[in-house]
């Protein structure tokens, strides 16, 4: 008879580490045979006599470690404070399903960090900065009332106080909180312009609270629609001028992939990056990846990302499907070029599309459609297609003709969780 396969456990835990833990949660790190976690959280449990392993920081590699961990008995990964609050909970909870983990959280250190200034957070933006771009993150404080930052390496308190204040946000009381929990606990209580040259152990938490009667700092991207830019505000390579996707075209998928504000989307033949830019204006949150073989325009990539201020656009040099491999898996995907390997590239890429996720493809020509539809159609049962033919006004003297831009096709699909797995 085979033997049933255990839960693995995420136990959430404080800077305090065992001490701080209720006594079942207590247990179950201490009879554990496998305990996964960050190095951090491991050196918080010396003394326990289950193996220990780091956690790969890389999140698919990561992944690969709780399969293995999974076929233990009695397997448990830490983390830091609530996992189901900006923690690992919920990656794996999606990738793995529900019913494969348990979870026990601990106090967050956001909420602790909230008690100890003695402000509600109901009613705060609550985010992470890691792998998170910098600008969206400043764009979302500027209309804020209260605000709780978990930082990061890359951008601790006093680089974000410097972002702030670049861009003339100087209204917020700053409040940084350090290892909480532990016995070495501080409280900084800062102005903006004092906190920018100020440094803080990696373990802290930013609050910030706006100062009364301080009117919003303007933003500085109302230049560009969130989607649906006019084509021409796209730099292209002039031989290729007109061949990227039309406006109207990349509204209409944009709004088919149901792209949330922490995706993460591929844009596959990504050309100048106009669906790409988009995507991450949608996504601001997440992280887009814009895969393009031409050095020539993943340089254009680059330019147009900066000039529609998205720094969560990352160009990937190279062609699909091999460059894939790499990448994290997808929320959405939109394949705008695939070059003579259209089976292979539709079917990597669905393969790594999240359930539930949503895949758009744009071709030209017949051939190309017939080929897409029926790979496609082999993926999954429902496929969606428009044959999409516009023409767009001009004005001439005092009249207006209609010029036609070149009829285009696209397809649609939803991946469905495998009733197998």
């Amino acid at each position: 008879m085979a033997e049933s396969r255990s839960k693995l456990v995420i136990v959430g835990i404080g800077d305090d580490g065992l001490a701080g833990m209720t006594e079942s949660a207590r247990r179950i790190v201490a009879e554990a045979e496998v305990i996964l976690g960050a190095p951090a959280m491991l050196s918080l449990l010396d003394g326990l006599s289950g193996r220990k392993e780091a956690l790969e920081p890389d999140m698919p590699a990561a992944l690969r470690q709780v399969r293995e961990a999974l076929a233990s008995q009695r397997a448990v990964l830490v983390s830091g404070g609530d996992p189901l609050f900006y923690g690992v909970a919920r990656y794996l909870c999606d990738r793995l399903g529900k019913d494969q983990f348990e979870v026990i959280p601990h106090v967050s250190s956001m909420q602790l960090a909230f008690a100890r200034v003695k402000e509600s957070w109901e009613d705060a933006y609550l985010t992470s900065l890691a792998g998170r771009p910098l600008e969206a993150v400043v764009d979302r404080i500027r209309t804020a009332e209260k605000v709780g930052l978990f930082s990061s390496d890359e951008h601790p308190p006093n680089r974000l106080a410097r972002a702030l204040l670049d861009r003339g946000i100087d209204y917020f009381r700053a409040y940084v909180c350090e290892n909480l929990g532990s016995p070495d606990e501080r409280v900084t209580q800062a102005e903006l312009t004092d906190l920018a040259s100020m440094d803080f152990d990696p373990l802290n938490v930013l609050i910030l609270i706006r100062k009364p009667n301080r009117p919003d700092q303007a933003s500085r991207a109302g230049r560009h629609r969130l989607f649906g830019n006019p084509d021409d505000m796209f730099a292209q390579t002039l031989p290729k001028r007109g061949l990227i996707t039309q406006a109207e075209v990349r509204s209409i998928a944009l709004a088919q992939l149901d792209i949330r504000p922490d995706s993460v989307v591929w844009d596959i033949g990504a050309g100048s990056g106009s669906v790409a830019i988009e995507a991450a204006q949608l996504a601001y949150q997440g992280m887009v990846y814009a895969v393009e073989p031409e050095p020539a325009d993943v340089a254009l990539i680059e330019a147009n990302a900066e000039s529609f201020g998205v720094p969560n656009v990352r160009p990937v040099p190279g062609r699909a499907p091999e460059v894939l491999a790499s990448l994290p898996d997808p929320d959405a995907i939109f394949v705008g070029g695939t070059g003579r390997q259209v089976v292979l590239v539709l079917r990597s890429a669905y393969a790594r599309l999240c359930p539930g996720g949503r895949m758009a493809v744009n071709v030209v020509t017949i051939d190309g459609l017939a080929t897409a539809l029926e790979t496609l159609k082999n993926l999954t049962s429902e496929v969606q297609v428009w044959n999409i033919s516009i023409a767009r006004g001009i004005e001439q003297m005092d009249r207006v003709r209609f010029e036609a831009i070149n009829p285009t096709f696209l397809l649609a699909v939803t991946k469905t969780p495998d009733v197998s797995d």
